[in-house]
């Protein structure tokens, strides 16, 4: 590595005062992950205006073999976007590429910058009639590159795709500084390997996202929620493939959830209540859209659909929300899971996949033994059933002291759960990434295959492993890392 002060000054000189800072202050909200479980140095903040100037900085850190950390929104749940410890890389942020470039209504696509804000995205499409079909709840720091890095998802996968559905071109700037342009939305290109996949879900350990073309959808004319409720995990599967059947163009969210969710949600988060006057077991929350005017109604719709699966025994009771407010009121109980779990006690999470069918197989099963494993544990398993994503909880027994449970317990409840997944033909990561906090479970459950292809697609692209070092990708036995 050359002296640090002069690539430094070039760094700087690239990016302006408004684009550098070393001051400790100003970097340490972007130095700690969302999550709160990882704490990083940095050498310096670098936030580049746009696509060159970030081409700039890439050819001098790759000249100099200085490791590069990108981060968006630094919303992400695997510790990603955070650098190590030895304060020996550059972090660079790119909120301030944060440009729509342009919007096509009548084609359907968005090109923007990759520092655009989610919910700045779905405001400026809702001006113009569209709208971008992916949500989550960190949507108002939550960054489009961030989103593609991570190959996020989301509660409308079910209908839409991840954000690999959604991509149709990227602008990317490699480790050498050279920049790819794909950003032409090609209904056909047979010229090879399909490069932007590489960058879709590549945690920025091949380059840097720095714009992309969107898919976008039509606004919604209106939608309705309903809340119902099962006993069991079965008949939420028996429910899903009901509505799909019937639906499957407008059936756009069905997520399940357990009723200890629900409670723990009614207990912490102020202004909740119980959809449904009594308990249940399982509760499933159903949203049914149109966005084309001369389509079904979808309140008609579900009222129809509600009453036959109440006539055969589908489920034990259901409701829909009279207004929008209510329909909001439902998603408030979905979307507040995870915060209310938290202020209920520690808990290890695991963001988990399995084939569709197999998925209330898998919670049936795989929750006794994981419990019986660690005696005092409570398993609570919720989300998005419908894709085969759901967000598996290991609650700690009552009077542990936090920290020092999760300590003592990680490394032995997370590969049981992680060997059931895989037992299963699942994934270990459905929609999270595997930023630092997975990247030994992935190498533990990889075949030499995946290993390999993924060791020889970072080595070829970023030879110096300067990009991200650290994340994602387990370096084999030799392999140095920048």
């Amino acid at each position: 590595m050359s002296e640090k002060a002069d690539w430094l000054e070039e760094m700087q000189a690239v990016v302006g005062p408004k684009g550098f800072t070393r001051a400790g202050d100003e970097m340490a909200p972007w130095l700690t992950d969302w999550r709160g479980r990882y704490t990083g140095a940095a050498l310096a903040m670098i936030s580049p205006a746009n696509t060159q100037e970030t081409a700039e900085i890439l050819k001098i850190a790759n000249k100099n073999t200085v490791a590069i950390v990108p981060q968006g929104g630094n919303s992400g749940m695997v510790g990603g976007a955070t650098p190590d410890r030895d304060g020996l890389s550059v972090l660079l942020s790119t909120r301030r590429m944060n440009r729509i470039r342009s919007i096509a209504p009548q084609d359907q696509m968005i090109l923007c910058e990759a520092g655009v804000i989610l919910q700045n995205l779905h405001e400026a499409l809702a001006n113009e009639g569209q709208r971008f079909p992916l949500t989550l709840g960190g949507k108002g720091s939550a960054t489009v590159g961030g989103l593609i890095s991570t190959n996020a998802g989301g509660t409308q996968v079910l209908r839409h795709g991840t954000m690999r559905a959604l991509v149709s071109g990227i602008e990317a700037v490699l480790p050498d500084g050279s920049i790819f342009d794909g950003l032409s939305a090609l209904k056909k290109d047979n010229r090879g390997y399909d490069l932007k996949h590489l960058f879709i879900g590549g945690e920025g350990t091949l380059g840097i996202v720095t714009a992309a073309t969107l898919k976008t959808v039509p606004a919604l004319v209106d939608r309705c929620v309903s809340w119902a409720a099962v006993d069991s995990t079965g008949a939420a599967y028996q429910m899903f493939r009901f509505l799909n059947q019937r639906t499957p163009q407008s059936l756009e969210g069905f997520e399940i959830i357990p009723e200890t969710c629900l409670q723990s949600v009614l207990r912490h988060i102020p202004g909740t209540r119980a959809p449904l006057q009594e308990e249940h077991r399982w509760h499933i929350l159903i949203e049914i859209v149109r966005d084309q005017p001369d389509a079904q109604d979808p309140r008609s719709v579900t009222e129809k659909l509600l009453a036959e699966a109440l006539e055969r025994g589908l489920v034990e009771d259901a409701t829909i929300a009279a207004s929008e407010q209510q329909a909001e009121d439902f998603w408030k109980i979905r979307d507040s899971i995870s915060e209310a779990e938290r202020a209920s006690g520690p808990a290890l999470q695991h963001d988990i996949s399995v084939p569709v069918p197999a998925m209330a197989r898998f919670i049936k099963e795989a929750s006794p033994v994981i419990e019986a494993s660690f005696p005092g544990t409570k398993v609570i398993a919720f989300g998005h059933m419908g894709d085969g994503n759901v967000h598996l909880h290991v609650k700690a027994p009552a009077g542990v002291v936090p920290e020092q449970w999760i300590r003592d317990y990680a490394t032995r409840i997370t590969p049981l759960v992680h060997d059931l997944v895989i037992a299963a033909g699942g994934s270990i990561s459905a929609e999270h990434g595997i930023g630092q906090i997975k990247r030994a479970e992935l190498e533990r459950l990889s075949s030499d295959a995946r290993l390999a292809m993924l060791r020889a697609i970072k080595t070829a692209i970023d030879p110096k492993n300067i990009m991200n070092p650290g994340k994602l990708v387990p370096l084999a036995s030799g392999q140095s890392g920048s």
